[in-house]
């Protein structure tokens, strides 16, 4: 396994842009910097910079559109890996895992409930449907 704990013999602290892209986060290092610097992600609640050390123990919340992940950090790598090494590198929290799936629940019912309303401009059809519904007394 890539993962190394902070027990292991070597440092155990990585950059925190670097572990978001090994965590698999974000598919480059350069976005996981951008979200960083655009304050989308927490280290113990506070913002921090993209170079900023992270060890195991720290708490991360990491948001991504409407979507936000609290996670604690386990271990850390050195090099990104599979998504199951990527996976063992940290662990979700119970109250963040439930919030995202009731967003995740909300959007689904709000996507489906738009697929039910029309498409596009009413026909002529519509329109006239419409005025008749309008003009009845």
């Amino acid at each position: 396994m890539i993962a190394e704990t902070a027990d292991s013999g070597t440092s155990g602290r990585i950059r925190l842009d670097k572990w978001l892209w090994a965590a698999r986060f974000y598919r480059t290092r350069s976005l996981s910097a951008q979200a960083i610097d655009a304050g989308q992600v927490r280290v113990d609640g506070e913002r921090v910079k993209a170079a900023h050390p992270i060890r195991a123990g720290m708490r991360v919340s990491v948001r991504k559109q409407a979507l936000t992940w609290s996670v604690d950090v386990v271990g850390v790598a050195q090099r990104r890996g599979s998504a199951t090494d990527a996976a063992a590198l940290y662990r979700e929290t119970a109250d963040s895992a439930a919030l995202r799936e009731k967003t995740t629940a909300e959007q689904k019912a709000a996507r489906a409930q738009a697929q039910a309303l029309p498409a596009g401009r009413p026909t002529k059809r519509d329109r006239r449907r419409l005025e008749d519904f309008l003009n009845e007394p």
